[in-house]
């Protein structure tokens, strides 16, 4: 699913209103000129081949996505409230962070859903130019190991934007009596594969030895979760503020609750090739900036998840 967006047909327009410029020069081109800019996002105009946009930060952008005008990017839009699709469009805290960011860069991030663990292979296959869905930073992503350490690609660098732990999501009720990952040994439960939460539940089979916890991986956490709420699976594994909105929202808040502590409070970044450092850096300044002029803060306090903003942007400081 892709988030909604008029540039292709304004764009349109403003290479139409050229040429009908060039043919009557004399008479309206400057005029036909400047009401085409002004239908622009940003109020752009191109001229040459090079930009000309007043947002701040437009030249900090490689010039093709300057030419352009969009940075494309990959999510997978099933994990509320941080990406879901509501009403055939895909909403959420990163899509409004997104949005503050393409503010100040002068471009739109335009959204396009796929399976998790194939959003990297998209970044590395220049299918888009950042991945933005909840997506932790850690080293082994950043060196583009798999989960034996053994090299898989060339890794991804991260712009981190936001902080959280994570939860177990469990039926409503307890009926399992399930509150921290030592009581799912002997157990089954379900997650969302390709994620940290997958290795967190492998972490935790090992440790329960002969004890066995059984782990059922599924392409999407929407499917873990009905795996859960049937009772196929005693917990699904998530972030802290995907938990509690689930457990408030899913069947009236009548479907889940959240046990146990946060654990592994970490980073999520917004992931960037590492080939393209310049639109990594832009892509900094401009979190920096929505952080200091608070629509940062007032994204996160939309989806009540305040507490986990983060006061700076890094590059890669996830461990």
């Amino acid at each position: 699913m892709t988030a909604r967006s008029t540039r292709c047909t304004t764009a349109a327009k403003t290479r139409t209103s050229r040429l009908a410029a060039v043919a009557a020069i004399a008479v309206a081109g400057s005029m036909l000129l400047t009401a085409c800019g002004d239908q622009t996002e940003g109020g752009s105009t191109k001229e040459g081949g090079t930009a000309a946009n007043s947002a701040p930060l437009f030249s900090k952008l490689p010039a093709d996505i300057q030419k352009a005008g969009v940075i494309k990017v990959g999510t997978d839009a099933s994990y509320a409230p941080m990406e879901f699709t509501q009403d055939g469009k895909i909403v959420g805290v990163d899509p409004d962070i997104a949005a503050a960011l393409g503010k100040q860069l002068g471009v739109k991030l335009e959204f396009t859903s796929g399976t998790f663990d194939g959003l990297i292979t998209g970044l590395e296959s220049g299918r888009h130019s950042l991945v933005m869905s909840s997506m932790t930073d850690n080293k082994k992503r950043q060196e583009g190991l798999d989960d034996e350490g053994k090299k898989i690609g060339k890794g991804v660098d991260f712009v981190d934007y936001f902080s959280s732990g994570v939860s177990l999501l469990v039926k409503k009720g307890n009926p399992q009596g399930v509150n921290s990952l030592d009581d799912l040994c002997g157990k089954t439960v379900a997650v969302q594969r390709g994620t940290i939460y997958e290795d967190t539940f492998k972490a935790q089979a090992t440790k329960c030895g002969s004890n066995k916890l059984t782990i059922q991986a599924f392409d999407t956490d929407a499917e873990a979760q009905t795996r859960v709420k049937a009772g196929g699976a005693v917990a699904d594994l998530n972030d802290y503020p995907v938990a509690a909105y689930i457990a408030k929202t899913s069947g009236g808040g009548k479907d889940f609750e959240v046990v146990g502590n946060q654990t592994d409070v970490g980073l999520m970044g917004i992931a960037v090739s590492k080939d393209d450092t310049q639109l990594r850096d832009a892509v900094k300044e401009a979190l920096d900036a929505i952080i200091k002029d608070g629509t940062y803060a007032e994204a996160l306090k939309k989806w009540d998840v305040e507490d986990s903003a983060v006061k700076s942007a890094t590059i890669n400081a996830g461990k």
